[in-house]
C-alpha cells in the first residue's frame, strides 16, 4: 500500500519554488549599475588612452594605420579588461579576513549579495573570448602578438590570483603601470605596424618614453589606492609597497611620479618623438597640481582617491588630444 501525502508535496514544491526564485533573483542582481561597477568602468581610461596614444603614435613614425585589426585588439583588450577588474574583485571577496565588514559592506560582490557562480561564468567566458580573438588576430599579424598577449594576460590573472597575488605585493605599481602604460601601446603600435615594425632597442625606447606619462599615472593609480587601503590590505594580510615605504614615503613617491610623467613628456617632445603640439598637456598642470594638493592633504578612498582617478584621465587625455592636433597640423 502507498501513502501519498498530497499536502507534503504542495509543502516540498512551495520550498522548491522560493530557492529556485531566491537562486533567480541573486543572477539578476548583476543590473547595468552593479555590473559598471564591478568591471570599474570609470577606470578604463587606464586602458582606452593608452591605446589611443599608441594610435597616434603609429601614424607619426609609420604613417600606417590597420583600422580593423586594431578595432579587433580593441575589443580583446577591453573585455579582458573587464574581465581582470571582474576576476579581482572575486579574489579580493574570498582574500578577506574575518573580523571586519568588508566582505558584506565594501566588496560589491558581497554588497549586493551577488551569485559566485554567475561571476566565475562572466569571468571564464569573458578570458576565452578575448583570448581566441587575440590568438586569431595573431596568426594574421603574426606571433610576437602572441608572445605580448600572453605576458599581459599572465598580468591580469596573476594580479590578484594565486597565493601571492601581485597587488599584494612590492611591485604592483610596477607591474600595472608597465602592463596597462607601455604594453597597451605597444601592442597597438606592433598590429598598426606589423609589416614594417623593427623590433629593436631606439624603437623600443621611443616607445616606452612616450608612453612613460601614462606608465607612471597609472602606477600612481594603484599607489593611491594602497595608501587609502593601508590600514584594510594590512588587516587583510596584504603587505604592497606602502606597507613596506610607510605612508609618508609613499606620498612622496606619489609626488615625484608626476614630476617624471610631465618632465618625459618635455623630453619625448624635445627629442622628436613626438609633435611638438603635445607641449600643450603642460596646461593641465595647474588642475593635476590643484588634485595632488587635495590627495596630500587627506587620503581616504571614499573622498580623495578619485583624485588620482581624475589625475590620470585629464593627463592622458590632454596627452592624446595634442598629440592628435599636431598629427591634424602635420
Amino acid at each position: 500500500m502507498i501513502v501519498y501525502d498530497v499536502g507534503q508535496e504542495t509543502q516540498v514544491n512551495y520550498s522548491v519554488s522560493i530557492k529556485l526564485n531566491f537562486i533567480r533573483r541573486e543572477e539578476y542582481n548583476l543590473n547595468r549599475e552593479v555590473f559598471f561597477e564591478i568591471v570599474e568602468l570609470k577606470a578604463k581610461t587606464a586602458s582606452v588612452l593608452p591605446f589611443l596614444l599608441g594610435m597616434c603614435f603609429s601614424w607619426y613614425h609609420y604613417g600606417s594605420l590597420h583600422l580593423g585589426y586594431v578595432l579587433i585588439y580593441f575589443i580583446a583588450m577591453f573585455i579582458f579588461n573587464m574581465a581582470v577588474d571582474i576576476l579581482d574583485n572575486y579574489n579580493d571577496y574570498h582574500h578577506a579576513k574575518e573580523g571586519h565588514d568588508y566582505k558584506e559592506k565594501t566588496n560589491i560582490i558581497g554588497r549586493e549579495n551577488l551569485s559566485l557562480s554567475m561571476i566565475r561564468r562572466w569571468i571564464i567566458w569573458m578570458i576565452a573570448i578575448s583570448a581566441l580573438i587575440g590568438i586569431g588576430l595573431s596568426m594574421i599579424v603574426g606571433w610576437p602578438l602572441l608572445w605580448m598577449g600572453l605576458y599581459c594576460y599572465l598580468i591580469g590573472i596573476f594580479y590578484s590570483s594565486g597565493p601571492k597575488p601581485l597587488s599584494s605585493l612590492p611591485l604592483g605599481e610596477v607591474f600595472s603601470g608597465f602592463t596597462m602604460g607601455f604594453m597597451i601601446m605597444l601592442i597597438c603600435v606592433y598590429i598598426n605596424a606589423f609589416d614594417s615594425f623593427q623590433w629593436t632597442m631606439t624603437n623600443l625606447g621611443s616607445i616606452f618614453l612616450v608612453s612613460l606619462p601614462n606608465t607612471c599615472l597609472i602606477a600612481n593609480l594603484m599607489l593611491a589606492n594602497n595608501i587609502c587601503d593601508l590600514e584594510e590590505d594590512e588587516t587583510n594580510h596584504r603587505f604592497t609597497l606602502v606597507h613596506y615605504l610607510g605612508k609618508k614615503t609613499s606620498i612622496r613617491l606619489f609626488v615625484v611620479l608626476i614630476v617624471i610623467a610631465f618632465a618625459s613628456i618635455i623630453l619625448s617632445t624635445s627629442l622628436g618623438l613626438t609633435p611638438i603640439t603635445m607641449l600643450l598637456t603642460l596646461l593641465v598642470l595647474p588642475f593635476v597640481w590643484k588634485q595632488t594638493t587635495l590627495f596630500l592633504n587627506e587620503q581616504v578612498k571614499t573622498k580623495t582617491f578619485i583624485c588620482a582617478v581624475r589625475i590620470l584621465a585629464v593627463g592622458a587625455l590632454a596627452q592624446v588630444v595634442f598629440f592628435a592636433m599636431g598629427l591634424w597640423l602635420k
